[in-house]
């Protein structure tokens, strides 16, 4: 068996991004820039006002001036004259900031009068002025390659001036669920039957992390049947397999994919739960075969699948991210198998992650992953640790699984 360190590297090594695609703007959400976002203009474009007032000379703002109002020049209608002396332009939030000012008189501090403007309170230079390129200027890198879009990125796109972007396609994750006694949900299920979990929590973990699911048909116990499985997957990027990687008489993945051409990397690995893992590859195509116990199978995605679907969509692939958590109660020696338990998380009263591993720790048992909120660590051969002792966790709700 190979570590789970071991596991991670070999399955990311020969992965690569997914080609690029140009993108509409509403469309670019989520998806993973390939090339930096360079700014088509200056942000604002030239000297704006930042309140509603007037645009004076600073010299000219003493207060109890009356200064000679010259125009108005509203955001969208810059003023095409110059500002003198003793005299000022009414401006707007937005508007450009005319020649000559160099300040603004806030509305508040000012009494409109017929024509004219009464400078209540002394102003100074450069007050209330946004400079031209103050937020970022024409052909600055607004946005770097290799980030997924928020929200926030989006408008920041846009204001630089990007109807499209440039990113990496959506990675096509292919899922299949195996064996004879697996039924999808709403269907007759048959007798000593399951109800599949595997392939529509998977695709939940897939679409998530930004990509595309594509749910097989569930495949027989038959060599034939997963052999068949080859000829379904054209133009995906990775094969994820749920159940038949063990060492039984009807788990026939391995065999049923080897029939096809399937070169297989390592099987197997030195973690709880999850050992019956595999990694290989079909022809062109990464396989990742997790195992059929449905906590087993989304514990390895957590571990294996998000770090390569982030490689596949251009990101960083890092392990999942721990957090520091005391212990609510005990926990035995580990042995040479890395542990993942199932806890839960609360706030002590000084604001310290505390961890209760769920009693459970069943690898079927599902609705107790739901439950949890974490998945304490455990390093092989770690000691046994008291009551308040410190631990890592991944916390599940930062992956958004």
């Amino acid at each position: 068996m190979i570590s789970v360190e071991e596991a991670r590297d070999r399955i990311l090594v020969g992965l690569r991004p997914t080609p690029v695609e140009l993108v509409a703007l509403a469309e670019a959400w989520g998806r993973v820039t390939a090339a930096p976002v360079i700014a088509r203009l200056s942000q604002p474009p030239a000297d704006v006002c930042a309140m509603d007032g007037y645009a004076l000379r600073a010299a000219d703002g003493t207060g109890g001036t009356v200064l000679r109002v010259i125009g108005a020049a509203p955001a969208g209608h810059p003023f095409d004259g110059q500002v003198g002396p003793g005299e000022a332009v009414r401006l707007f939030t937005g508007s450009v900031v005319p020649a000559g000012a160099d300040t603004i008189l806030l509305q508040e501090d000012a009494t409109a009068g017929e024509g004219t403007v009464r400078v209540n309170e002394t102003v100074r230079p450069a007050r209330h002025i946004r400079r031209a390129g103050q937020d970022f200027s024409s052909g600055e890198a607004v946005l770097p390659a290799g980030r997924r879009l928020t929200a926030r990125d989006i408008g920041l796109a846009a204001a630089a001036n990007h109807p499209w972007l440039t990113v990496h396609r959506c990675p096509r994750i292919a899922i299949l669920a195996t064996g004879d006694e697996i039924a999808l949900p709403g269907e007759p299920v048959p007798p000593g039957g399951v109800v599949s979990s595997n392939s529509h929590a998977l695709a939940a973990m897939v679409r998530a992390a930004g990509g595309t699911p594509i749910v097989l048909p569930v495949a027989a116990d038959s060599p034939d049947a997963i052999a068949a499985v080859a000829d379904a997957i054209a133009g995906v990027d990775m094969l994820v397999t749920t159940g038949g990687a063990s060492v039984g008489d009807h788990d026939l993945v391995i065999p049923g994919l080897q029939a096809r051409g399937l070169t297989l990397d390592f099987w197997k690995i030195a973690m709880r739960p999850g050992k019956p893992l595999l990694f290989g590859a079909l022809g062109a195509t990464p396989v990742l075969g997790l195992p059929g116990n449905p906590v087993s199978a989304l514990i390895c995605a957590i571990l294996f699948l998000l770090p390569a679907l982030a490689r596949l969509s251009g990101l960083p692939a890092t392990p999942p991210p721990t957090a520091a958590a005391r212990l609510a109660t005990p926990l035995a020696a580990n042995d040479r198998r890395a542990g993942y338990l199932r806890a839960t998380l609360a706030t002590d009263s000084a604001g310290r992650l505390v961890a209760t591993p769920i009693a459970s720790q069943d690898s079927a048992m599902l609705r107790r992953l739901a439950q949890a909120d974490a998945l304490i660590v455990r390093p092989p051969q770690a000691s046994a640790l008291p009551e308040g002792s410190d631990v890592p966790v991944i916390r599940l709700d930062a992956l958004g699984v």
